[in-house]
């Protein structure tokens, strides 16, 4: 039976640019017989398919993008040189969002930290700011990140995602928390990718012209107000549309509706970091807005969607090492690994010259000592391959202090950073339920945290957490409260934790959570709860009837428990 499709005008070529004989047949021996390994085209088409694709992003493999320009509004010269910076500038940029952990199918509404990759085209070169929708991370040092990132995938056996394997990291990395409360909360399940805050997260220097130093965060607010889904919603639209996030930049971008964000910075003067009252450079802090306010610098506006996807989304390279004079890195231990990991990561998936791609290539001239490698482009001609030369190519020689330098002391060792006064794990992520958070925010994180733990959580993990849930609740007690109910309390729940039904175990873990960050619940009128099979159920389904429960805007349910309706709140 003949194709009825019309040829259109014109033809297709071979890969060598000769006319193409067919795209609808092959070359065989008669209408019937075998092919014949000499239809070159034929080949060509299918060896090329083979090699379609290249390797997906291990993290932040699901994602979209988009152009767009970075405007500055405000004078910041005071604080660095770097030319994008300066009052009045206009520079071109491209914008990719992701997941973390799913791979390039999954939904993208998935709970989960999303990516906030920004790629800036400056006149001094190529200024990549790689960061997230939260202002910290799960980790400190790099060391830990491909455990990480593994423990957040699947099962090395089923090729199943676990929450037992996430939390057992989490768990034994305590330094995890802030992150995990930030995840747990609304933040973990943006609407859409506009309406979602970005962060640099990491702390970075800033150089001016007299050549003074100041650490600074970034800060970019959108001003489509923040959304998000409920659990409901996102597992929902994660069956009806996986790609809903990439299909609502690329339609409302199409449709001339760009979206924004206002960029700020929080400054810090450099001698202030020595002793600061925590740790400036430990990703899994924020610094005080009271301490450090924000600093308007400008906007950035998405205007124009890619014309090839894989061209210039997929093909995408960023790496917090790209910095222009003006800024520098620090001594966050989680930059200073990804500078080197994520350029490494594009030379395994793109190969070792990603950076002569066109949406990759600075517009600004390139005299690299960077040669050949698979799919070298761009040659210097008969120019001097090395440095240094007397054939008149140029090379740099700069020696002595560097301006994006820092001091340090002591002998090389493998350790955590030192202390600083306010140093711990948990003081920020109470602080950020506690005091920053209101009642629906503190009731779905409670309501995320309990249904997660009950989504196959084993032990001893799942003991690990409520102990560390338990030791947060008693940190936070006055000293002169019922430290001998408490004990009682403590073996009670060794004794009859794992009796429990499901029911009873899901409220206790909800309950457990409220007392921690709760200072109102935790000390209920009716003493421990514990000490017994029946009077435990009891206390749990009288808490579940009470105005405790009722403040926190709990109800019965069959499934997970109650999550407030989307809703939209101001960018903070």
């Amino acid at each position: 039976m003949s194709d009825s499709t019309s040829k259109p005008a014109g033809a297709s070529t071979t890969g060598a640019g000769a006319p193409a004989v067919s795209d609808r047949n092959s070359l065989t021996v008669g209408a019937n017989g075998p092919i014949l390994l000499h239809d070159t085209h034929l080949l060509e088409q299918l060896a090329h398919f083979n090699r379609e694709k290249v390797p997906e992003r291990q993290p932040h493999a699901k994602g979209a993008g988009a152009f767009g320009v970075l405007k500055v509004t405000e004078d910041v010269s005071r604080y660095t040189k770097a030319a994008l910076f300066q009052q009045g500038v206009s520079t071109d940029m491209l914008a990719r969002f992701s997941t973390v952990a799913g791979e390039m199918g999954s939904p993208d509404t998935w709970r989960d930290v999303r990516g906030f990759s920004l790629k800036f085209y400056t006149d001094e070169g190529n200024y990549d700011l790689v960061g997230n929708n939260t202002p910290v991370f799960f980790l400190r040092d790099p060391i830990k990140f491909p455990h990480f990132i593994r423990s957040q995938k699947r099962l090395p056996d089923s090729g199943l995602r676990d929450n037992h394997m996430q939390w057992d990291f989490w768990t034994s990395n305590p330094e995890t928390a802030h992150q995990v409360t930030y995840v747990m909360g609304e933040r973990g399940l943006p609407r859409t990718w506009r309406h979602m805050n970005g962060y640099g997260s990491h702390t970075y220097m800033w150089i001016n012209a007299a050549g003074e130093k100041f650490w600074v965060k970034y800060h970019f607010h959108t001003r489509q107000g923040m959304a998000f889904f409920n659990n409901a919603e996102a597992a929902a639209m994660a069956g009806e549309n996986a790609d809903f996030h990439r299909a609502d930049l690329f339609n409302a971008i199409k449709r001339g509706d760009y979206p924004v964000w206002d960029l700020s910075v929080q400054v810090m003067p450099y001698a202030e970091a020595k002793d600061y009252r925590f740790n400036p450079f430990d990703l899994t802090k924020t610094w005080s807005h009271k301490d450090y306010p924000l600093i308007k610098v400008g906007t950035m506006t998405l205007n124009r969607n890619p014309e090839n996807f894989f061209a210039q989304i997929e093909q995408a390279a960023f790496s917090p090492g790209n910095t222009v004079p003006g800024i520098g890195l620090s001594p966050d231990k989680m930059l200073l690994g990804r500078a080197f990991a994520y350029a490494d990561a594009q030379r395994h998936r793109i190969g070792a010259n990603f950076h002569q791609l066109p949406v990759n290539q600075p517009k600004v001239s390139v005299n690299s000592y960077l040669f050949d490698g698979q799919m070298a482009y761009h040659h210097s001609g008969s120019a001097p391959v090395y440095a240094p030369n007397s054939g008149g190519r140029p090379w740099s020689d700069d020696t002595g202090p560097v301006a994006d330098g820092w001091e340090t002391d002591g002998e090389m060792v493998r350790s955590a950073y030192t202390l600083h006064a306010e140093d711990d794990d948990f003081g920020q992520a109470g602080t950020l339920v506690r005091e920053i958070w209101n009642d629906a925010q503190r009731a779905q994180f409670v309501d995320q945290v309990a249904g997660s733990l009950l989504g196959g959580v084993r032990s001893p993990v799942l003991e690990t957490r409520l102990r560390i849930l338990e030791k947060r609740g008693r940190e936070d007690r006055p000293a002169d409260r019922g430290q001998g109910a408490r004990r009682q309390c403590s073996g009670a729940v060794r004794g009859h934790g794992r009796k429990l039904r499901v029911r009873e175990l899901f409220k206790l873990k909800a309950l457990a959570m409220a007392r921690a960050w709760r200072p109102e619940l935790r000390q209920h009128r009716s003493g421990c709860p514990m000490a017994g099979r029946q009077q435990s159920h009891e206390w749990l389904v009288r808490m579940s009837q009470s105005g405790h429960v009722q403040d926190w805007r709990w109800k019965k349910t069959t499934g997970s428990g109650f999550l407030p309706s989307p809703r939209t709140s101001p960018a903070s």
